[in-house]
């Protein structure tokens, strides 16, 4: 994918050349990426025991928030995204999950009702409200009752905001709107801090 799409007015192009680019990058953070989850795994396990459920990982990128939930015992883990590199990347990585190349906006290869828990680790911050909706929506469906988002809460890192300026994300008006977001979907929505600006955002159907 050309450059030009860095630049392009389309926001499903620039995010696609933008994570195609980096997924070699990601790879290498891999191991502290799941060290830096290992706590919020903890905390959703302790909402939401793991161990027996299916799980859906949405822009799983190289794989490890999901391969973090693997290592309580789901029954299985499904990652998928949109771009084709950040897959081939968490197929070396994780090969004990299962991957597809799939956009989010539509999960029709799934029926209503597939998975016990959606998830997605900071992948609705970077994306518009009128996007998050159809995502939110989408993963709504294909969950039989739980949706949970790993993503930013709190005070941002600066480096971290240098990289969401670059990407062009939504992640201020997340931080401050989504639970209420969340609570026009769900018939509840719980905010639960965790390290380094994240935090888990826990719904039910």
């Amino acid at each position: 994918m050309s450059v030009i799409h860095y630049f392009s007015k389309d926001p499903d192009k620039r995010a696609k050349f933008i994570f195609n680019l980096i997924a070699p990058l990601y790879s290498k953070f891999d191991k502290s990426l799941q060290k830096g989850f290992k706590e919020s795994v903890k905390k959703l396990d302790d909402k939401v025991v793991i161990a027996g459920k299916s799980v859906l990982d949405i822009g799983t990128g190289t794989g490890a928030w999901g391969a973090a939930i693997n290592k309580l015992g789901p029954s299985h883990v499904t990652g998928i995204d949109f771009s084709e590199k950040m897959i081939q990347t968490a197929r070396k990585k994780h090969p004990e999950i299962n991957y597809k190349h799939i956009d989010a906006e539509n999960l029709s290869e799934f029926p209503d009702n597939t998975f016990d828990i959606v998830t997605a680790s900071f992948v609705l911050h970077g994306v518009k409200e009128n996007k998050r909706r159809k995502l939110l929506e989408e993963m709504k469906r294909v969950s039989k009752k739980y949706v949970v988002l790993h993503d930013f809460m709190g005070k941002t890192p600066f480096t971290v905001k240098i990289l969401e300026f670059l990407e062009r994300s939504d992640y201020k008006h997340f931080k401050k709107n989504f639970c209420n977001e969340l609570k026009s979907f769900f018939t509840s929505a719980e905010k639960i801090p965790a390290r380094y600006g994240s935090g888990l955002y826990i719904a039910e159907k």
